[in-house]
């Protein structure tokens, strides 16, 4: 048998890759909405961050155990398509019940349903095109991806203001959802069970021994967890989590800082009960991976923390900062907060869109530059990007600012996963997927943790100073990705081919 995968033609990678429409479809209407419906059912600015802590921590949890469960997987569905279907379904239904929350907390809890099932279908995509691809296509459908997440943000970020266009109402009594959003929220659903339901429908899967067989990356053997030495690091992590913990309620610090808190002690927690579970469990195995993972994922997790910490900071605070300075209004029962909200979907499509663009340049800007410098330029246009709402004040000129913002995004998207390409072994596709996607959520409990307080304790409550913040950030991010070392002269032309 050929150590080489064959090549799959443009409509193949297309229909893999088809599904994450679906997927992104649900993302979008989640990013650029949810903040409004929170705000509509009573939430204060100060809660908005911590209720949005359902998204990232679902991911952090979820994705690891679905690509460990998925690798091992094999049934007369395949292999990782039995994942996209079930979290298609699962997420359809809380879309479809989210914009009817009667409270707050039944839509904080929605969000943490819809999450974790698009997180199942999500997860599996990524090991999907490393499954199904040869080295020299991999970037290929990474950047279809790429594109199906713009084109379906685009279109799912401006449902709403679409639809009121269309003469759907698009304000309602205080504590009710305008239909504009709810009916948005209908057609994603509708839409992210057929594009799923597409590429399982569509595509076929290599059973694991054909993968085994294709899969000629060297691997040093893994070096077996030092059981001793985590239980005393967790001790310490654990330590240091009760000492913040304690620091926050003595203190009266804000309470999100317990989040950050939390965060340390269940890293401690998960060292010191490692040792006491099963060596061939898969929590032992998701360890064991994290602490064995490639170099290059170590250098590219500080890269991924400061770009996703300037994106969530940006999901989740543009709406509140947009329609308190560029519309003027904070009352969510108003016109103007109700149009302010409406123009940031379609700046969030704005920048979708940008990416979808960007898709088709960034492989230009890579032949020559780099893979690192072309993520230095993208990420800093982003950065740059975001800090210019501090000095925007005409609503629409703000699209220029979403160029930026779409560039750095359609790089975060793809070209870490260059970066990291051909690192991974076959066999452990799914797991290391799932523990590279720590490094995109860490970052965005983080923020989740600090971003109220830094803004309540030194900006005056302002959200509009959230995206200053984040805008740095994604400059730092670009400057840490020169840390990474550059793929020799073949890998990366393949990479963009």
């Amino acid at each position: 048998m050929s150590t080489t995968k064959p090549t799959l033609s443009f409509w193949q990678i297309w229909n893999m890759c088809f599904g994450f429409l679906g997927i992104q479809f649900g993302f979008a209407l989640q990013n650029a909405n949810v903040s409004r419906i929170f705000q509509t059912l009573g939430a204060s600015m100060d809660d908005i961050p911590v209720l949005w802590i359902a998204a990232p921590l679902t991911g952090l949890i979820v994705q690891p155990i679905v690509g460990y469960l998925s690798d091992r997987t094999w049934t007369g569905l395949g292999r990782r398509r039995p994942y996209f279907l079930v979290g298609a379904v699962l997420a359809t239904l809380a879309l479809f019940a989210m914009p009817n929350s009667p409270t707050l907390w039944i839509a904080a809890g929605l969000l943490w349903v819809l999450d974790a099932s698009i997180n199942i279908s999500m997860e599996p995509f990524r090991a999907f095109v490393g499954d199904q691809l040869p080295t020299q296509q991999r970037a290929s459908g990474y950047a279809m991806q790429s594109f199906f997440i713009g084109v379906g943000s685009v279109i799912a970020s401006l449902l709403p203001w679409l639809l009121a266009k269309a003469g759907v109402g698009n304000t309602a009594g205080p504590g009710e959802v305008p239909d504009t959003v709810r009916y948005a929220f209908y057609f994603g659903g509708a839409v992210l069970l057929g594009a799923v339901g597409w590429t399982v429908l569509r595509t076929r899967e290599y059973p694991p021994e054909v993968l085994r067989a294709h899969d000629t990356l060297p691997r040093a053997p893994q070096r077996p967890l030092d059981v001793a030495r985590a239980r005393r690091n967790g001790l310490v992590w654990l330590a240091a989590g009760a000492a913040g913990a304690f620091a926050v309620m003595q203190l009266g610090l804000d309470k999100q800082l317990y989040i950050l808190a939390g965060l340390l002690a269940a890293y401690g927690l998960a060292l010191v009960v490692v040792g006491w579970v099963r060596r061939d469990s898969a929590f032992a195995h998701i360890i064991n991976d994290l602490h064995d993972m490639p170099a290059e994922m170590r250098k590219l997790a500080v890269v991924q923390f400061f770009s996703w910490f300037a994106l969530f900071a940006m999901w989740i605070y543009t709406t509140a900062a947009v329609t308190e300075v560029h519309f003027r209004s904070t009352d969510t029962s108003s016109a103007a907060y109700n149009d302010g909200a409406n123009w940031v979907g379609v700046l969030f499509a704005a920048y979708n869109g940008f990416a979808a663009l960007a898709a088709i340049v960034i492989p230009w800007m890579v032949r020559r530059i780099g893979l690192r410098m072309s993520h230095l330029v993208n990420a800093t246009l982003g950065g740059l990007g975001l800090l210019s709402f501090l000095l925007i004040r005409d609503p629409q000129w703000l699209l220029l600012s979403m160029v930026g913002v779409g560039f750095a995004w359609a790089s975060i998207l793809s070209l870490p996963y260059a970066l990291l390409s051909d690192s991974v072994p076959a066999e452990k596709m799914g797991v290391f997927m799932g523990i590279f996607n720590f490094f995109i959520v860490i970052p965005q409990l983080v923020a989740a943790s600090l971003l109220g307080f830094l803004l309540k304790t030194f900006f005056g409550g302002h959200p509009i100073q959230a995206l200053a913040i984040g805008g740095i950030s994604l400059i730092v991010a670009g400057l840490c990705v020169l840390r990474v070392r550059e793929p020799g002269a073949a890998v990366a032309t393949s990479a963009v081919h």
